[in-house]
């Protein structure tokens, strides 16, 4: 599917972005809170505005649609029925309206009535009707229709790998195996959307056709070796010889929602998480047992920043389910995210009792403690992840990195310095691996013309970076090549202007070249933006001292090395 034709079917819809409608007026103060309400994605606050609105002005179009809109977020299909209906009554046809309508009707098995309303124009849009017609021919029991309307969408611009990839579903849901391998296999191969999804059902389309071989074979492709436990316990199938079950669709109910989910997957960067959350929410309510969809609809909302909704959807995962993993580390981080650290440590140290032949789930652990500051707890978290693989492997540079900083802040520097090197061993170009190593040195004041090539690379990778430029300014001041450290560091203030210690650095920086007007001012500009976060890092008392007695004071007073300009200066 083209940029274009994405940004077709993801138009916002701003619900009431004008005037207050006229009956509302009179209840301003309702109705500006439903409006902050929407716009702040709480929906459960907009619905019950909206439908204390409704009370008081009954048919209102404006007030149905954000009432349907709000009830949909919150995966309430059954409430936004109603008002949907009286939307469609009054003639407003209304998108997400007709989503909700297109439900109810899949809902009650009415695929004819689906087909007459989707052939009136009275649909979600072009790009996705025309799928949910062929879906719905195949639910009133006509294959020749169904597949004549997947051809029909594929010849549109832009949409032939969804409607393939939908096709060949329809067709193994109905047990026409070859037909769909022909499709995933075939001429059109390179055509079909290619998804995980689209991967698994093609694995399980070979399967069913005896072809576990090939199916292993496209397995190992396209996924590798480290597999997740859904890939790792289809592949111990296959290599056993048993058939693999095609599971992916069961019903032209399931291929409805799998539209929808498709639809959103690939709306994921091109339109709002509002409105990507209204075809997940229904995809879900299609089909309940859609993993993925639910997954997804956890992660739009933890984009609108609403975690406690988050978080419910993924305890919703059952734990049996392979991607029940997933859905913990998920809901770990929505808890974070809302400021409930205590609970996220414990959901990811159970998950680390209960999957813990997973290195993903010892390294989300280590990296939400070593977040807090729990740095040898963090450090064991990332041992065991380690210890998980038998040979080296580019996956686990962040692991040895991770755990390099925890050594780092334990005052452990012969481990961390040999995590940074083997990260390095394993990903050498790795700008933040690069950078940490390379200041780290320049701190110690050891093997600084080592760290100055470090750095160098890192701000080649991410010129852009302003912790990166601050640490190639200070190395070269470390180096006593402060007329060049100047150019950087003032370049770093821009990219990262209120920033304490970067404005502290280029305060010392100035000293350095005798600019002590400059340097002073950008000390107390480092003061004025130290918090209890930043203050560890850019000391404020050794900043006073400096503006008090200058930098060479401090220095000596320190026991430190005088500033002394480098030879080739």
């Amino acid at each position: 599917m083209t940029g274009k034709t994405l940004r077709l079917l993801a138009t916002t819809f701003l619900i009431g972005a004008g005037a207050l409608p006229l009956q509302a007026e009179t209840h301003a103060g309702a109705y500006l809170a439903a409006r902050s309400a929407t716009f702040s994605s709480d929906y459960a606050t907009a619905a019950k505005y909206y439908t204390q609105l409704l009370a008081r002005n009954p048919g209102e179009a404006f007030l149905l649609e954000n009432l349907v809109l709000s009830n949909m977020a919150l995966g309430q299909i059954d409430k936004a029925i109603a008002p949907a209906r009286l939307l469609d009554q009054q003639e407003v046809n209304s998108q997400i309206g007709n989503m909700v309508l297109i439900a109810a009707l899949i809902d009650d098995g009415n695929y004819a009535g689906l087909i007459e309303r989707l052939e009136a124009d009275l649909g979600i849009g072009p790009l996705v009707d025309g799928l949910m017609q062929a879906w719905a021919h195949l639910g009133n029991g006509s294959v020749s229709k169904a597949t004549a309307a997947f051809d029909a969408v594929a010849v549109e611009r832009g949409l032939q790998g969804f409607a393939l990839y939908h096709k060949a579903l329809a067709l193994a849901s109905v047990g026409d195996f070859e037909g769909a391998e022909n499709i995933f296999g075939g001429e059109t191969a390179n055509t079909v959307q290619l998804s995980r999804r689209a991967v698994i059902a093609h694995i399980q389309i070979l399967s069913q056709l005896e072809r576990n071989e090939d199916a292993i074979t496209v397995l190992d492709t396209l996924f590798g070796r480290d597999l997740d436990p859904e890939l790792r316990a289809m592949r111990q199938l296959l290599e056993a010889g048993d058939t693999v079950p095609f599971a992916l669709v069961s019903s032209p109910r399931d291929g409805m929602a799998e539209v929808l989910y498709s639809i959103a997957n690939a709306l994921q960067d091109e339109a709002s998480p509002d409105y990507t959350l209204l075809y997940t929410r229904t995809a879900q309510y299609l089909q309940p047992d859609h993993i993925d969809a639910l997954l997804l609809t956890a992660e739009l909302l933890e984009q609108v920043e609403q975690y406690d909704l988050a978080t419910e959807v993924y305890r919703s995962v059952p734990a049996g389910h392979h991607s029940f993993h997933a859905a913990e580390m998920g809901r770990a981080e929505a808890l974070r995210a809302g400021g409930k650290v205590e609970a996220a440590v414990e959901v990811l140290t159970q998950l680390s009792r209960t999957h813990g032949d997973l290195p993903i789930v010892h390294t989300s652990l280590g990296d939400i403690l070593r977040q807090q500051e729990r740095y040898k707890e963090a450090a064991s978290a990332y041992d065991k992840a380690l210890a998980l693989f038998d040979t080296p492997d580019q996956s686990q540079w962040f692991s040895y990195y991770a755990r390099g900083i925890c050594h780092e802040r334990l005052d452990e520097w012969d481990n961390a310095e040999a995590d940074f090197r083997q990260a390095l061993d394993l990903n050498p170009d790795q700008p933040q691996v690069l950078n940490y190593l390379g200041y780290s040195l320049v701190e110690k004041r050891i093997k600084l013309d080592e760290a100055l090539g470090m750095i160098e690379r890192a701000v080649e990778a991410r010129p852009n970076s302003g912790y990166i430029v601050d640490s190639l300014g200070w190395v070269l001041y470390r180096l006593g090549r402060f007329d060049d450290a100047v150019t950087h560091m003032e370049r770093a203030t821009e990219l990262m202007p209120v920033d304490p210690v970067v404005n502290d650095h280029l305060g010392d920086v100035y000293w350095a070249v005798g600019r002590e007007t400059e340097a002073r001012f950008q000390w107390r500009r480092a003061l004025s933006f130290i918090t209890d976060e930043t203050s560890e890092e850019a000391n404020p008392e050794r900043i006073r001292a400096k503006l008090e007695r200058g930098l060479d004071v401090v220095l000596a007073e320190e026991g430190a090395p005088a500033i002394q300009v480098a030879n080739e200066q």
